[in-house]
């Protein structure tokens, strides 16, 4: 039986479900870990994640939705999390001193999108739809902003524009992120993994706890280390406000935040769209800091509906200039 939540699921997909295959790819001197669904010769669209979050919190049946649609979609761990490499060598500061700006952040979210930059260049990809939840809805803006010819267009859930003017978290959600004592093994892991949904998630669409148990009993057998997470969260709390360069880009762009997210603010959500010529918003009533499985279908076919639009304006475009060369070539006098 088709499952109802995701509406874009097709029969027709590009590529049989089956196993995903990880494969590692070497980024500016790191080791990139990434999956890959559908056809590589489809417009290619990227999904980041966010902050001490996996690849693979994109759900399968969600990523196999998107490439039913005719696109290769490419998820990827980014520095510090999951497969990829794990910075040991850096410091690991104190995430308050660093918020108040008494220490440094051993990173930053522009070297993050780099690595996503860089990514694009090994796997021979020009320009892709990047989507980004998050801190990885933080990485897109930047990629977008430092390589604009890259980003075909930006679909941003649950993010913010790293003003600290908007998009304020509850205190509730948080303040356990700063002051709570670091798991030491798997099983305080995947504890404080369910404690921070029930923080954070949707009141709206309640969490089935087993499918979260079993996502994150998954994510530490790939993978368990709490300092790389304090390294992500540095770089998050030092972003600078991108406001300003976001006036400028033309990006196509639509803002999916949950209007109950206690983590970012809606109106972090709402500054991006007013930030972004052109962008549309998108609230979903009852929707947390997470991705509940009931709006998948919404958010695959808020993401094709973009991207459609976008590669029809491309081949417009193209078809216009092309026409333009015909009729400039036809006037020239023979010779």
């Amino acid at each position: 039986m088709q499952d109802p939540t995701l509406s874009l699921k097709s029969a027709d997909a590009h590529e049989p479900p089956g196993e995903v295959v990880t494969r590692s790819v070497q980024v500016r001197g790191l080791d990139l870990a990434y999956e890959t669904f559908g056809r590589p010769d489809d417009p290619a669209m990227i999904l980041v994640m966010g902050l001490g979050t996996q690849m693979i919190a994109w759900p399968d049946e969600l990523c196999r939705a998107l490439a039913a649609t005719g696109r290769y979609v490419v998820r990827y761990d980014n520095r510090d999390i999951g497969l990829s490499t794990h910075l040991s060598s850096l410091p690991v500061p104190n995430p308050a001193a660093v918020m108040l700006r008494r220490a440094p952040a051993p990173y930053a979210i522009a070297d993050m999108a780099d690595d996503l930059i860089g990514l694009m260049d090994e796997l021979g990809i020009p320009e892709a739809d990047i989507v980004g939840a998050s801190m990885g809805g933080f990485i897109t803006q930047s990629a977008a902003i430092r390589a604009p010819h890259r980003v075909r267009s930006m679909t941003l859930i649950m993010t913010s524009t790293g003003s600290a003017r908007v998009g304020r978290p509850k205190a509730r959600a948080f303040g356990p992120a700063l002051f709570r004592k670091r798991p030491t093994n798997r099983q305080e892991a995947i504890e404080a993994t369910l404690a921070t949904f029930e923080r954070i998630g949707s009141p709206g669409y309640p969490v089935d706890i087993e499918q979260l148990r079993s996502l994150a009993a998954r994510s530490l057998d790939r993978a368990f280390d709490p300092d790389g997470v304090v390294r992500q969260l540095a770089a998050c709390l030092r972003q600078p406000d991108r406001t300003p360069d976001l006036h400028r880009l033309r990006t196509p762009t639509v803002v999916l935040h949950g209007l109950s997210d206690p983590l970012v603010a809606p109106s972090g959500g709402l500054a991006l769209a007013k930030a972004i010529s052109g962008s549309k918003f998108v609230g979903y009533p009852g929707m947390g800091h997470d991705l509940p499985r009931q709006l998948w279908g919404s958010f695959a076919e808020e993401i094709i509906t973009l991207s459609d639009r976008t590669l029809a304006a491309r081949a417009q475009a193209g078809n216009s200039e092309a026409n333009n060369s015909v009729n400039v070539g036809g006037s020239a006098p023979a010779r």
